[in-house]
């Protein structure tokens, strides 16, 4: 799909990426991006740890590597049972060996005692309905922040308006962790666009494959998979063809499916209104730039380096709560 183009997108500079056949379960269609790899970043597993947590949003996150910088996925957040959950607000850099207090992150399960510990632990990509909420409150230094919004996010998805976010992320995770397996991680893949029914809801860049993929679930289950879920309903279905009887017939149904997705998909595309004024820079690392989407139709972060695209997390603020 060469095709497709991010012109309205800009100053997001692509030149160099590649798309590959949209997927779709649902309301959830993603389309693949693929680059060269950017050497030296350290995936999210190995190269970033929650070391503890001082007091109701105050996270401490480090670098346990000998080398590569580590840059922290803009909203990550972490699970635990009995304990309380919490995400960032930002993204950040970790060299190697670093340890990083973030003070203005999030609680994210009101009314909750505990703390964080390393048992049991899984983490999370903010759903995009709350992404803007969070990048706008970056900064602020108050762990309940969020829960006006997240109370807004379950009374929209008919549960109960608390601000528990474990309503969406473990009350449906069975259903949410389906999108995982009916949208393929094809090999190479560095990126993704997402589209929640006709809107383009984001654009996922990660340094390398290995990045990404181990991204992959936090994106496609809990990110962008809880507004997919919600705009098509409780179920999971796959409407099956119709009027099909051989294996060649099966065959050609499926190549006229994929080039009406792939139509659809440029069509969506080319009608988006995203526009970016401007980028505000955050902080540096070596030649890395990490800075701030500043526009009323899209938000989120990115790094650069020089005019390089290596890292980008950016989502439609129309889909905010």
């Amino acid at each position: 799909m060469s095709t497709l183009e991010l012109r309205p997108l800009a100053p997001l500079d692509l030149t160099g990426h590649s798309f590959g056949r949209p997927q779709r379960s649902g309301a959830l269609t993603m389309v693949p991006v693929f680059a060269a790899p950017y050497p030296g970043i350290a995936a999210p597993r190995g190269g970033i740890k929650l070391s503890r947590v001082e007091g109701y949003g105050r996270v401490v996150l480090s670098n346990p590597g000998a080398s590569g910088v580590a840059i922290v996925p803009l909203h990550l957040g972490y699970i635990q049972d009995g304990a309380q959950n919490h995400a960032l607000c930002r993204s950040a850099f970790l060299a190697p060996g670093q340890e990083l207090l973030f003070p203005d992150a999030c609680c994210v399960q009101a009314s909750q005692g505990g703390y964080l510990a390393e048992r049991d632990q899984w983490f999370f990509v903010l759903p995009v309905e709350l992404r803007a909420a969070a990048l706008d409150l970056r900064g602020v230094e108050n762990y309940s922040k969020l829960w006006p919004a997240i109370t807004a996010l379950n009374a929209r998805y008919g549960l109960a308006p608390r601000g528990h976010l474990e309503q969406v992320l473990t009350g449906h995770r069975a259903v949410l962790t389906q999108y995982q397996s009916r949208l393929e991680l094809v090999p190479g893949q560095s990126g993704a666009l997402f589209f929640v029914g006709d809107r383009l809801a984001g654009v996922e860049i990660a340094p390398d494959p290995r990045y990404f993929a181990e991204l992959w679930m936090a994106l496609v289950c809990f990110a962008y998979g809880a507004a997919a879920w919600h705009a098509a309903g409780p179920e999971l279905t796959t409407a099956p063809y119709e009027g099909v009887s051989t294996v060649e017939d099966v065959r050609d149904a499926l190549v006229a499916d994929r080039r009406s997705v792939a139509a659809e998909v440029a069509d969506w595309l080319a009608a988006s209104d995203w526009e970016t004024r401007d980028l505000v820079e955050e902080e540096r690392f070596l030649d890395l730039r990490l800075s701030t989407v500043v526009s009323d139709q899209v938000a989120g972060q990115l790094v650069t380096d020089d005019s390089r695209l290596v890292y980008a997390s950016l989502y439609s603020r129309a889909l905010a709560v």
